[in-house]
């Protein structure tokens, strides 16, 4: 497992500062981490990781932190006020001062698109578009139908079955996966919406015979908090993993690995943030 380098001084300072401001207003205005992880639309682990300096801020999670505190960026962050401001202050590069979201995405994808497949483009202009006529989708890879047969995002996320991997901020895509909704749920695959489905890759040997190394899953990214035992795919101690979790009581979950040679560990539910629930692993062992 790969050591995440460490901040350097200026990025985790801005960290301390926001986390400071974040202490300081969170009980008095009742914000917490979900919430500001909601108001963000990101998991309550990547807070986390903003505010405990294993991340550097960024100008989205500035912005949010700064309408949800009633603070100015510059408060904790000079460096994302300068290009904050930078942003709003070009004309051509916001909706509200004279372009549209798709002329936004025109954009961006000119200066800065060269590495997407034609197929990338095609979907995030059509996302744009269609926040133009008032119908955004949150998540723009949002697989439309084809007859009975839907498009599943294959993510670049590899959620360990061991030691624990450190998620990505930004996953990129592998190949999709087209599926039949129908058939999934003929086979027992239990789900409300077939856009929740997203395929991640299981890392490791800690859930052998089950899932083995390198495994496709099938996960529901709609499941955020614990369902009942099962395998879960959650951030734990700034770490990604696929394991068994077992409600033990007292704000206690046992995580269990099917590999024997792996022992049973018992885990705070307050540190565990739940990504998804994992369904199906694509080697026809259901769960």
């Amino acid at each position: 497992m790969t050591k995440k380098k460490e901040l350097s001084p200026e990025l985790k300072a801005e960290c301390d500062a926001a986390k400071a401001l974040f202490m300081s207003k969170k009980n008095s205005l009742g914000i917490t981490q979900a919430s500001l992880a909601a108001a963000a639309d990101i998991s309550s682990a990547a807070v986390a990781m903003y505010l405990n300096g294993t991340n550097p801020l960024n100008a989205k999670f500035a912005s949010v932190l700064s309408r949800q505190l009633g603070v100015p960026v510059e408060k904790f962050s000079k460096r994302l006020a300068k290009e904050i401001n930078g942003l709003t202050s070009a004309p051509e590069m916001a909706v509200g001062f004279g372009g549209s979201a798709a002329e936004i995405v025109r954009n961006m994808l000119a200066h800065q698109g060269k590495g997407l497949t034609e197929d990338a483009r095609r979907r995030l202009l059509a996302v744009a578009e269609a926040d133009d006529d008032g119908a955004l989708e949150i998540d723009y890879y949002r697989p439309g139908a084809v007859g009975d047969e839907v498009w599943i995002a294959h993510y670049d996320v590899r959620a360990a079955m061991g030691g624990g991997q450190i998620p990505h901020d930004y996953p990129e895509m592998f190949q999709d996966v087209r599926v039949s909704p129908q058939h999934l749920r003929e086979m027992g695959v239990e789900f409300k919406e077939h856009f929740h489905l997203k395929m991640v890759t299981g890392w490791g040997q800690s859930m052998a015979p089950t899932i083995k190394h390198r495994d496709p899953l099938l996960v529901d990214v709609s499941v955020r908090e614990f369902a009942g035992d099962g395998i879960y795919m959650f951030s734990w101690e700034g770490h990604l993993y696929i394991k068994r979790l077992q409600w033990l009581g007292d704000e206690q979950i046992n995580m269990l690995s099917d590999n024997p040679r792996h022992p049973p560990l018992t885990i705070r539910a307050e540190d565990t943030y739940i990504q998804a629930r994992v369904l199906l692993v694509w080697n026809a062992h259901l769960l």
